[in-house]
């Protein structure tokens, strides 16, 4: 039995962690999962929330997640985040900005679709404010 999850947290832009953890809790879809070493495999959707990352007996980075996939197998466990930030990293007044940009194109939005998809917008970064 290996004693550590090969992690790794993959958003469009870059790589965000890649190491060995003793734990990770990731918001999925249906509720919230722990990952530790030999985890029995899984496929699970995100929803937006916060990636907890445990080593030593306490959470070592949290990191917000505005959705995706995990892929979880004995060996690992990896992310394909939609968009991910660490919690430390999140400006709070960039965050309020980006939400009054979102709710104005919502608003002047010309198709249903486009509105849709401002509001998901409008929802994840109030998730994502809301972790900070």
């Amino acid at each position: 039995m290996a004693d550590k999850v090969n992690f790794e947290l993959v958003s469009p832009e870059r790589l965000l962690v890649s190491d060995q953890f003793d734990m990770v809790v990731i918001p999925g879809g249906d509720g919230d999962f722990g990952v530790l070493p030999d985890h029995a495999p899984l496929i699970s959707t995100i929803r937006a929330g916060v990636i907890e990352i445990h080593e030593g007996g306490s959470i070592a980075h949290r990191v917000f997640v505005g959705g995706g996939f995990s892929e979880v197998m004995p060996d690992r466990c990896t992310v394909l985040a939609e968009d991910a930030v660490m919690i430390a990293d999140i400006d709070r007044t960039d965050v309020e900005q980006q939400i009054r940009d979102a709710e104005l194109t919502a608003r002047d939005a010309e198709s249903e679709e486009a509105r849709a998809r401002a509001q998901a917008r409008v929802e994840m970064l109030h998730a994502m404010l809301a972790a900070a």
